[in-house]
């Protein structure tokens, strides 16, 4: 049986007062609505850790639900917050393992390899431009702290940016 509304508060609102046959109902039929809405948004194996999650966190919050409120979305919101967690602890996971499998090692060799190829990228394109990307793109300045530093207008910064880009990807596209 999956409850309505008029049930699931009447339930709650027994839970509330401290009637463990209407929690045990409660927690069984809300598990069955949280199966339900988890298995269209979670691969099968990480649903049922999820529904227990959300139906401790809904024993934990029970004295915030309001009476005079619908339950269903009160329930839904906990749910939500808990998927929102869940998925951020799950794709967190996936890149943290994936950083630790990665084989690339920094080096200053490879740091080295990198200015050198990016100098000679430099090379094709006029002083201003070259000044300009080095100094927003490579060391994080500002357009105005840029323009400061360099000498150029804020707009004739992003000029050059836009300019000297669009050159790097021409030739960078012309090398493959």
């Amino acid at each position: 049986m999956l409850a309505d509304e008029a049930t699931f508060a009447r339930l709650m609102a027994a839970m509330q007062a401290g009637d463990r046959a209407a929690a045990n109902v409660l927690l069984t039929e809300a598990g069955v609505w949280l199966e339900r809405y988890f298995r269209r948004r979670l691969p099968p194996g990480q649903v049922d850790d999820l529904v227990q999650e959300v139906l401790i966190a809904l024993h934990a919050k029970r004295a915030t639900w309001d009476p005079a409120r619908p339950f269903l979305p009160w329930l839904a919101a906990i749910a939500r917050y808990r998927w929102v967690d869940h998925l951020r602890r799950v794709y967190r996971d996936a890149s943290e393992e994936l950083e630790e499998e990665s084989g690339a090692q920094s080096s200053e060799e490879d740091v080295v390899i990198a200015r050198v190829s990016l100098d000679r990228l430099f090379a094709h394109l006029p002083v201003k431009q070259a000044e300009a990307i080095e100094l927003v793109k490579i060391e994080g300045l500002s357009i105005e702290e840029a323009s400061a530093r360099s000498g150029q207008s804020a707009s004739l910064v992003k000029v050059n940016i836009h300019r000297g880009l669009k050159k790097l990807a021409a030739l960078v596209e012309k090398a493959d």
